[in-house]
């Protein structure tokens, strides 16, 4: 038998592409959303947004991965993957957020961070001082051109 290429849950809902639905959909495993959906997902796993999905509302998830249109609040509690094709309109909330060239994403982002600390880091030992690698001041030690004659 082959295996899913999901998480590896048995638990996989599937909204088709063609299907409305509007609702909620509360599920501990994978959810795919291939059609659109006016309402709330609430998952512990992976909500999954494909090129023809269309969800407005709430997203509760562990992951998204999304190429669809969502235009919603969303947290996530591991991450939110924008691939290509995807737009996302709203809120996000997610400790990582990671987009592909030509994804959009129009909204708030919050990823958690409330400040940081007024001593910037320390570079590893390994890393030179840029400084050194300044480009040196050029000096022109023959002031005539190229016909002999010399400048003013």
């Amino acid at each position: 038998m082959k295996k899913s290429d999901f998480s590896g849950d048995d638990n996989i809902t599937l909204l088709a592409k063609g299907v409305i639905l509007k609702g909620e959909i509360h599920v501990e495993g994978t959810v795919r959303i291939d059609g659109r959906l006016d309402g709330d997902i609430e998952t512990k796993g992976q909500v999954i947004v494909g090129e023809d999905g269309l969800v407005q509302g709430t997203i509760t998830a562990g992951t998204l991965i999304s190429s669809g249109r969502i235009k919603a609040k969303v947290m996530a509690t591991e991450s939110v993957q924008l691939m290509k094709t995807a737009t996302l309109i709203g809120e996000v909330h997610t400790p990582a957020l990671m987009m592909e060239i030509g994804a959009k994403l129009q909204g708030m982002t919050d990823m958690g961070v409330t400040s940081w600390s007024e001593e910037l880091p320390k570079l590893p030992g390994s890393v030179r001082d840029l400084s050194a690698h300044r480009a040196k001041q050029v000096v022109v030690l023959d002031n005539k051109d190229s016909r002999g004659e010399g400048y003013r």
